[in-house]
């Protein structure tokens, strides 16, 4: 086997620099305290600037470090008194109650920037906790694996979440590449419970089982087993759609499918042709199986053909059922079809892109993505040992 590298992962968007309008609003307490001297300089003495300069501070206390907002509301209370002394004022008693609100207002910017400054250092907090999880949960998969390309995104609706109910992994195995994507029926941290342990249960089971559809059935049993156990799992209505994936070691340019109520994949060939592959009899979701005809059935694993230079994409239903302003649902086979890209990174990047246009950016569901393409000249390698699991949304 290949050395295996990491994929580069696109910048998230919170990550990203700050933009033009907020880099722009950084400078509007400046442009108040300015705006407050040039308005005392053009307008008779009987018009006060103070609205101006007890803005400056309250503004920079939502948006610049303490020192800043300190040296925003020192010069708002000096350059106050500094117009009542040198310009005077009809009333000594406007003046002074000028001035003080002006030092009011800027004494409770200082408190507001502490307050604002503490929940910022939380959400941090929170936000490292949550890409721990997700590194935890959903590790990134290796670029090359085998005579495979990989590239998985996940893509959350809800801003600057990072995990949620949609899943994908990856895992070498003595018995193929085994994938699955699957979708959690359900939000919030029971679907993030309910991740965890199908993670936790494909990666033993795709080791350990040798047909995928005993892969399947273990999935099964595990929803049913930690339902049973653990409340968070019983209370999100308890089932999930996915599809496990299998392909062969080897140059067999075959996968192997089971499909458990998931959108069907796609393959994309070289030549810019994308087929659909739906799953020739439907099966129930995972954690379902007691409403079919004999509970535990196997599962029907299907062999599709998958030649060298494709690329095997799944997906959750947030790609299917994302809607534009008319309410017109994303069709992936139509918008990729006729299009080529270099690797399987740019075909996801592509697809999240054009996912976010369609909808305007405000898509409302998770997305977990996962393209897999085969090389085209690949020479698998003489006997190899067992390779660890390794797993991963964009």
């Amino acid at each position: 086997m290949g050395k295996r590298e990491r994929p580069e992962r696109p910048e998230h968007p919170a990550d990203a620099a700050p933009n033009v309008l907020w880099r722009a609003a950084c400078w509007l307490p400046a442009v108040l305290l300015v705006a407050g001297e040039v308005f005392s300089f053009l307008t008779p003495p009987n018009y006060n600037s103070a609205p101006f300069f007890s803005a400056a501070p309250l503004v920079a206390a939502s948006l610049l470090s303490a020192r800043a907002t300190a040296v925003a509301a020192v010069i708002a209370v000096v350059a106050s008194v500094d117009i009542t002394v040198h310009r005077g004022s009809p009333s000594t008693g406007e003046s002074v109650t000028e001035n003080v609100t002006v030092l009011t207002v800027s004494l409770l910017a200082l408190g507001i920037n502490r307050v604002v400054r503490r929940s910022d250092s939380r959400l941090r907090s929170a936000r490292g906790i949550a890409e721990a999880a997700q590194r935890a949960v959903l590790p990134a998969p290796p670029a090359r694996l085998d005579g495979l390309r990989v590239a998985a995104r996940y893509v959350a609706a809800q801003a600057d979440a990072r995990i949620g109910g949609d899943l994908y992994a990856v895992q070498d195995t003595p018995h193929g590449i085994r994938l699955i994507v699957g979708d959690v029926r359900g939000k919030g941290l029971g679907a993030v419970e309910a991740v965890a342990v199908l993670i936790g249960a494909f990666r033993e089971a795709a080791e350990g089982e040798p047909t995928l559809d005993g892969v399947a059935l273990r999935l099964e049993r595990a929803l049913r087993r930690e339902g049973g156990r653990r409340a968070g799992i019983d209370q999100f209505e308890g089932f999930t759609t996915a599809v496990l994936a299998e392909v062969p070691h080897g140059d067999a340019p075959v996968v192997r499918l089971v499909n458990r109520g998931h959108p069907p994949p796609l393959l994309a060939h070289p030549d810019g042709t994308v087929a659909e592959v739906p799953p020739g009899a439907h099966a129930l979701p995972l954690g379902m199986a007691e409403l079919g005809d004999s509970g535990e059935g196997p599962d029907r694993v299907e062999e599709h053909p998958f030649p060298p230079g494709a690329t095997l994409l799944l997906f959750t239903d947030g790609v299917t059922e994302a809607r534009d302003a008319a309410g017109a649902f994303y069709d992936p086979l139509r918008r990729l079809a006729g299009r080529r890209f270099r690797s399987p990174d740019a075909l996801l990047d592509h697809l999240v892109a054009d996912v976010d246009r369609h909808t305007d950016g405000h898509g409302d569901d998770d997305m977990a993505l996962l393209a897999v393409r085969r090389v085209e000249h690949h020479h698998p390698p003489v006997p190899r040992r067992t390779a660890a699991a390794t797993l991963h949304n964009e």
